[in-house]
This record gives C-alpha cells, structure tokens and sequence, in this order.
C-alpha cells in the first residue's frame, strides 16, 4: 500500500484528468500512446498507466519495466501480448480480446502485437514512474564490434543490418519502413510455439490472426 503525503485541503490536489492531454508517443494517427502518472494526477500514489492504440499488425516493441510489474487489458480489437520468462527461457504467447488481461512479471522482456484494427489496450503499472528499457535502444547504441566479437557475428553484415535503427522505435515497424512485413498477425504465434507454450503452462493459444511518464516512452 502506497503511503500518501498529499495534502487533501490543498487547493491544488488533483481527481481527474483527460489522457488525450498526455500523448508520449506517436507514430501515426492510429498509433499512438497516451500516458498517466503523479505528474499529470497528484493522488494517484504507487500507479501509473499507458493508454495505447495500435492497428492490425503494430507492436509495442519488446522492452522490459525493471521497476514495475505490467497488467495489459484489452479494451477494444485484439492483441498478443508476449514475454520471455526468465527462468524456463520460453517466449510464452497470449491471446487477449475485450475483457480480458495478460499479466508481466516485473523485469521480464514483453511486447504486444495488435491482430485486429483500432485495438486498444491499457497497461497499467505498479509503479508511480515504470522505467523502460527498449531493445532497439541496445540495438542502436551498442558498439558493433563488441556484438561481433561476443556472439561471433560479422560486424559489416551487423553494422548494416542494424543501420536503419536510428531512434528508439517504441511502435513497430517504423513510419517509413519499406520492408515487407516479416510476421502475419492472422499467423501469429506460431503453431509450434503454442504447443510448446501449451506442454508447459496448460494455457492452450487460440489460434489468432517509458524513462519519465510525463515525457518518456519516446
């Protein structure tokens, strides 16, 4: 339980605010994500929250909140929303439709991909500020010549192939990315995956097509 210091008879304490006033990221009209935190609602305590929109084949890139345990819920369209357990090295996948929830471990490397138009999700954080730590941040900073040498790559082919990756990517693929798309949503997870995911949890997968919350997750 988070211990609040707020003065109530303050005239500057805060109940309500329209998300729409926060946009932290976006990509492109039906991309996008909204934020809410202790900067935008002062007695909100030890909880924060995403409000995202994605359309059909759109992923919150893989990232991990090393602060804060995640809660995804579907709202509205359908997403999968995948994570890496840390401990049995699976990537385990999980269909969500309206009314339904995934849950993400605190730590643990996670993303989503919308499989339906006008998706919406809302993730919701046990932390007044979830740090995010993006893959494509590693991606593009770490020096090519320590990944060749660590995972025995050619550091040409390495620098080129992670060349494009200029920013922190957050919604994927980017704006003005020319490749055709590698991962169908209507294919997604594979079919492989989801028994593998089924021996091991019992789930069986339907077969289905942040540093500051005020100004990160960009």
């Amino acid at each position: 339980m988070a211990v609040s210091y707020m003065d109530f008879t303050s005239p500057n304490v805060q109940y309500f605010y329209d998300l729409k006033n926060n946009r932290t990221f976006t990509k492109d009209a039906n991309n996008f994500i909204n934020a809410l935190g202790i900067q935008q609602l002062n007695t909100l305590g030890n909880v924060s929250l995403l409000d995202i929109y994605l359309s059909k084949a759109n992923v919150v890139e893989p990232h991990v909140h090393q602060n804060a345990t995640e809660l995804v819920y579907c709202i509205r369209g359908a997403a999968v929303v995948s994570l890496l357990n840390p401990f049995t090295k699976m990537v385990l996948n999980f269909n969500i439709t309206p009314g339904q929830v995934a849950n993400i471990p605190q730590g643990w490397f996670h993303w989503e991909m919308a499989t339906e138009d006008e998706t919406h999700l809302l993730a919701i954080f046990d932390a007044p500020v979830p740090e995010f730590i993006a893959v494509s941040d590693f991606l593009r900073l770490a020096p090519r010549n320590m990944l060749a040498h660590t995972y025995c790559l050619d550091q040409a082919q390495i620098t080129q192939a992670l060349a494009p990756i200029q920013s922190t990517v957050t919604i994927g693929p980017p704006a003005d990315c020319s490749h055709q798309r590698q991962v169908r949503p209507d294919t997604y997870p594979p079919q492989a995956e989801q028994h593998r995911q089924a021996s091991y949890t019992g789930y069986v997968s339907r077969p289905s097509p942040f540093p500051g919350i005020g100004n990160g997750y960009r």
